[in-house]
């Protein structure tokens, strides 16, 4: 019998309730400009853009996340960006936490080690994807800032379609509460 369809899938943070309604809200303003704006339920941030698996690469993704020991983090989105290819307007952060770098640097790693090729661009820029195709977009000051307190990462599979992508995700790893010192 042969092999079910590949997976196309890459790991995330997703926001709370609360920020995907003041994000779901920026999206629509960025989208004036001509653009598309991002559907609430795909407002994500991606951490490592894995791509086509078969289903055995993809049991071996959840087994190396559950490796990965990172601690929760603040996560605050203070500016916003524009890509113009493709013309996307986003939020990211001016300083990415601490935590944040390490948990995706430890993907990373695990990633490679594990012999998966991983889109180098992704993680470039943490950022949430706002609007697409967006023309030259006004980018009002991003104040205050959107912020999550993030205690988990998701492996999530992208299903194209011609109007737009919808994800499910598969599997969610938990990030450990720091210690006091």
């Amino acid at each position: 019998m042969g092999e079910a369809r590949p997976h196309r899938v890459f790991f995330a943070l997703w926001p709370d309730a609360a920020a995907v309604s003041r994000l779901s809200a920026l999206a629509q303003e960025m989208a004036t400009a001509g653009g598309r704006a991002m559907h609430p339920a795909t407002l994500h941030m991606t951490l490592a853009f894995v791509g086509s698996v078969t289903t055995v690469q993809l049991e071996a993704l959840e087994g190396l996340a559950a490796g990965i020991h990172g601690e929760a983090f603040d996560l605050s989105l203070d500016h916003l960006g524009f890509f113009p290819r493709g013309g996307i307007a986003w939020a990211g952060c001016r300083r990415t936490p601490s935590r944040q770098r390490r948990l995706s640097g430890e993907l990373h790693a695990a990633l490679q080690a594990a012999g998966f090729v991983v889109d180098p661009r992704a993680g470039q820029v943490p950022h949430v994807t706002l609007a697409r195709r967006v023309r030259s977009p006004e980018l009002p000051p991003l104040d205050p800032p959107i912020g999550w307190r993030v205690s988990e990462f998701a492996l999530v599979e992208s299903q194209l379609h011609p109007s737009a992508a919808t994800y499910r995700t598969l599997a969610r790893f938990s990030l450990a509460e720091a210690r006091a010192d």
